[in-house]
Order: structure tokens, then C-alpha cells, then sequence
């Protein structure tokens, strides 16, 4: 037995093959060139060699080992015809140390590659993952995706945008699987390419120029937004997602170039969730962000939902600079209606979010107050999302209480939402007295006023004829003076009659206030004596609106 292993090799530290000497130098020039230099001393007897970086590792030296065992016989496959290439490189199995040495077989294997199935490339490409960067110096994954292109170039027209192959009104309409599923048609090689590394999609793209920001290729930004989204969907993923970064690039330049024309608000953010999963540059990001900015009053309350990190539900921050984009660029042309229109988007979007345990008061506000006041025709929406945010963090202090209603423009609320804000125990009493006062000229009187008129025509309309009945009998003169005298009394009447109202409807305003304060003073005194709080100094004594 110690004469026939008599050479110990350790391959990338992770296993030692005992071998014979004579059977390995037949066939692998570099190891016989490293036996006869450690000849001379005696520690290739001790220790034996060490082969690092070696292809493969030990799984390909066991191939090679069997190769040199089988008198330089070996069947080869697709499956492993890469990792053959590459070990026969790596140990200098050429024509000058052994005839049909592994490097001639495989070499001649490789040959027949435009000859190959499209799956049968596909398979010596994955193969290629674990030793990618060795089997690229040698020029195999070059020639492997030089066939891949060829068989792919003779069913679809990959080089050819398709941003132009449908009409504007077609790409507004639809929804992002709709989009996609029709461009899968013309593209059936997406889910083929799925099974690849990152790295071998990098040097596809790379083979057709449209890496980067070199990428204007509409089918290509759309295989490249599918592969990431197969990749997000796999819980099993080895490779770090930092690897994929140049992907996601790749998607953002290709998706900002094309842009409105070919991407709706929905797509759009449909690609945002996929590439937030990656390590986006700061730079793509921000082109991303700013297209989907000009067209977010066209976005839903879904497309807003995006899942937040770091325990997060929402990711609130990316909705923040979503609106500001939008905010800076419609000022500059002040369209009322596209900001009203994500006004009452943004009021769903803080009621939905209300109820999140995580989300800080910052945020909330920062939210609400990102539009400027003549968005919102009103504000009972943002009352209600503040009510159910109170509601959700019933630990909140008072300071935070008030701090967070900073947000309403008393003036913009309806009088049934003063009302319930005043009967609200959530609510600090200092605010509701606020909201109160503003409405002190806003308070609707539509109806008083009519019962009032109603009334006072009624009584007017007897009085004349009354009076014309009374002087039939005058004469001529008399009773055209008469017609003109009660002609001007008709005129002071009509002005004391509108003073009157006007004095009327602020008695009106004051009771109905007084009558708010009194309710809310009881419920005060009530929650005083039950102990529930203590009301501070100056809110124990409510001073009489009058």
C-alpha cells in the first residue's frame, strides 16, 4: 500500500487524496513539474503537495483522478465538460505531456457546442458557478453564451426594442401582469435563464452591451426585471443580494429610460418593490423615485402599501419622498385638480397606516403635512385618520396628543366632525376649544334662516292686503300717495328686517357653541370625579363664550 500512494495532494484544504506518482505525471504537466522541484527535498514525502483555488475543488480532482486511473479515459457530458475543461487547464493536462490528454477530449467536446439543445448550454453554464471566475479567464463562459445567444436569436428578436410596439393608451391601461405576461410571450427564454448565477447574467448582458446604463433594450430590462423577481421569491437564496446590484441597476436604467411610455404608475411601483430588495445605487434610486413622483396622483391606495424593514410594517419614508417629488414638480405648474386628486389619497393612505404599533408621530405628520392646505377641500379624513392613531396608541401623553392634531386646518372641518372632535375623550380639550372658535363662522344656518323668512313672509303678505282693503274707498291722489309712502316703509322694513336676521344668526352661533362647551365641561367634571384625569388649572374653569 505506501508504494502504490505515494504522493499525498491536499486540494483547497478541504480533502487529501493518497495517489501514485507515476499514474498522476503521465497525464498532468504541472504536477510533474512540481513533483521533480520538491524532489530534491524530502518534504513532499511528509506533507505532500498543496493545490489551492483548484476548480472544482475536490469534487473536480476526483474526476480528474479517475481520468488518470482509466488510462486517460473518461465519459464526458454536458453536465461536466466545463469542469473538465477547466481542471485540464488548471493542471497542465495537454498534448505535449500525454497524447488525447483530458484538455484535447474536452476541447473537441466543445467544438460541437452550436450543435447543442439550448438547455444542454444552460446546464454546463450553471455548471460553471462554483469556479466562475476560472472557467471566464479561459474564455468558456464567453463561448457558452456566444451559443446560448444563437439559440435564442433563431426563435425571438432579443436585440429589438419593444417600446414602440404598443400604443400609449394600451401601456396606460395595463396592469403589471398583463404587461409582463404579454412581453413573456415574444420572450419564452425568461424562465430558462432564472436557473443562472448573477454573475453569468452579468456577462449575458454584458455579451450584448446592455449592462448598465449602456442598457436601452426594453425586452432585455424586462427579462432582467423577471429574473430579480424570480430570485426575491427563492428563500433559499446562498448568494448574497449584494451581488445583485448590478442587475438592479441594469432594470432602473433600462425602466427611467423607456420610461412614462412604456411603464404606468402601477408597473412602476410593481418595479420598485422588486429592485428594493436589492442594493440599488443611490443614483438609480433616485431616477426611479422621481419618475414614479410625477405621476403619483395616478397611483392606489395598494401601490402606496409597500412593506416597510427593520419591524416596520409600511415603509412610510419612500412615500414621504414619493409626494415631495410630486409637490416640488406640481408647484412649478400649479395643476389644483391632480393635487386635490392625491389629496384624498393621501388622507386613505394615513387612515390605513394609522393603526401600525411602529409607526412614530414624525412620521404621521410628516405625511400629513407633505401637502400643501389646498389639496384638501377638507379635513375630516385627516380628523378620522388622527381619531383611529389615537385610538391605536391609547399610552400616548397629552403633549403628543396635541402635537399630532398640529396637522388639521380647523377651518376645512365639517361641523359633524367639530362636533365629534369636541365629544372626542381622546382628543385634549385645548384643541377642541380651538377647533370650536374657528368654527364660529362657519357654523351652517341655512335652515334657521328659512323658518325665519318663512315665517316673516307669511306675515308680511297678510298686512298689504289687509291695508288695501281698509283705503278701497280713498280717492285717486290719496291712494297713490299712500302706495308711495308704504313704498319707503317696505324699503326701512326690509333693512330692519335684515339686520334683525343677522342678529339673529350670531345668537344662533353662540348657543350652539355654549351648548358644545357644556357638553364637553360635563364630561370633564365626570372623567374628574371618576379619577380618569386631572383637569390642569386653566381648564377646570371654561370661561362662557358669549
Amino acid at each position: 500500500m505506501p508504494d502504490l500512494c505515494d504522493l499525498q495532494i491536499h486540494v483547497n484544504g478541504q480533502q487529501t487524496f493518497f495517489l501514485h506518482e507515476k499514474v498522476f505525471s503521465r497525464f498532468c504537466g504541472k504536477l510533474r513539474k512540481i513533483i521533480k522541484e520538491e524532489k530534491r527535498t524530502s518534504q513532499i514525502r511528509k506533507s505532500g503537495i498543496v493545490i489551492d483555488d483548484f476548480p472544482g475543488g475536490a469534487e473536480g480532482f476526483e474526476l480528474v483522478s479517475r481520468f488518470c486511473y482509466n488510462n486517460g479515459i473518461i465519459t464526458i457530458t454536458a453536465s461536466n465538460v466545463s469542469l473538465l475543461h477547466c481542471c485540464a487547464v488548471s493542471l497542465g493536462m495537454t498534448e505535449k505531456v500525454s497524447s488525447c490528454n483530458l484538455l484535447h477530449q474536452s476541447e473537441t467536446y466543445l467544438e460541437g457546442l452550436f450543435n447543442w439543445s439550448r438547455q444542454d448550454i444552460l446546464t454546463s453554464l450553471k455548471a460553471c458557478e462554483s469556479f466562475f471566475s476560472f472557467a471566464d479567464s479561459c474564455g468558456l463562459i464567453q463561448k457558452l453564451i456566444n451559443s446560448l445567444l444563437a439559440k435564442i436569436a433563431q426563435n425571438s428578436d432579443v436585440f429589438a426594442s419593444s417600446s414602440s410596439s404598443s400604443s400609449s393608451a394600451d401601456r396606460r391601461t395595463r396592469t403589471p401582469s398583463s404587461s409582463f405576461s404579454s412581453a413573456n410571450k415574444s420572450a419564452w427564454w425568461f424562465e430558462d435563464m432564472t436557473i443562472l448565477s448573477p454573475s453569468t447574467i452579468e456577462q449575458f448582458l454584458k455579451t450584448l452591451g446592455a449592462f448598465g446604463s449602456d442598457n436601452n433594450n426594453l425586452v432585455l430590462t424586462r427579462f432582467v426585471l423577471h429574473y430579480l423577481k424570480t430570485s426575491a421569491h427563492n428563500n433559499n437564496l446562498i448568494i448574497s443580494r449584494s451581488e445583485y446590484t448590478g442587475l438592479a441597476d441594469t432594470a432602473v436604467h433600462g425602466v427611467v429610460l423607456m420610461g412614462k411610455t412604456s411603464f404606468s404608475c402601477r408597473s412602476l411601483f410593481w418595479v420598485l418593490r422588486i429592485v428594493s430588495g436589492f442594493g440599488l445605487s443611490r443614483e438609480c434610486r433616485a431616477g426611479l423615485e422621481k419618475l414614479i413622483g410625477g405621476l403619483l396622483d395616478q397611483a392606489t391606495l395598494d401601490d402606496l402599501l409597500i412593506c416597510g424593514h427593520n419591524g416596520d410594517a409600511y415603509d412610510v419614508n419612500i412615500v414621504l419622498r414619493l409626494i415631495r417629488l410630486f409637490v416640488h414638480r406640481d408647484s412649478k405648474i400649479l395643476c389644483v385638480p391632480r393635487m386635490m386628486k392625491l389629496g384624498r389619497l393621501i388622507d386613505k393612505y394615513l387612515r390605513e397606516i394609522a393603526p401600525d404599533q411602529s409607526l412614530k408621530i414624525s412620521k404621521f405628520l410628516g405625511v400629513a403635512e407633505s401637502l400643501p392646505d389646498y389639496a384638501r377641500e377638507s379635513f375630516d379624513g385627516v380628523y378620522r385618520a388622527i381619531d383611529i392613531y389615537l385610538e391605536s396608541h391609547p399610552a400616548l401623553p397629552l403633549e403628543e396628543r396635541s402635537r399630532l392634531c398640529r396637522c388639521l386646518n380647523y377651518d376645512k372641518l365639517s361641523l359633524e366632525a367639530c362636533k365629534d372632535l369636541a365629544k372626542n375623550p381622546r382628543i385634549p380639550p385645548r384643541i377642541a376649544v380651538q377647533a370650536l372658535a374657528s368654527q364660529g363662522s362657519s357654523l351652517p344656518t341655512a335652515n334657521f334662516v328659512k323658518e325665519k323668512d318663512a315665517k316673516k313672509k307669511t306675515s308680511i303678505s297678510k298686512k298689504p292686503h289687509q291695508m288695501v282693503l281698509y283705503k278701497k274707498n280713498k280717492s285717486r291722489d290719496s291712494a297713490s300717495a299712500s302706495d308711495h309712502h308704504d313704498q319707503s316703509l317696505d324699503e326701512e322694513d326690509a333693512e330692519s328686517e335684515h339686520m334683525r336676521l343677522n342678529l339673529q344668526r350670531m345668537q344662533w352661533k353662540v348657543v350652539e357653541l355654549e351648548k358644545v362647551c357644556r357638553e364637553m365641561k360635563g364630561q370633564m367634571l365626570r372623567m374628574v370625579k371618576t379619577g380618569a384625569m386631572v383637569p390642569p388649572p386653566h381648564t377646570r374653569s371654561l370661561p362662557r363664550l358669549c
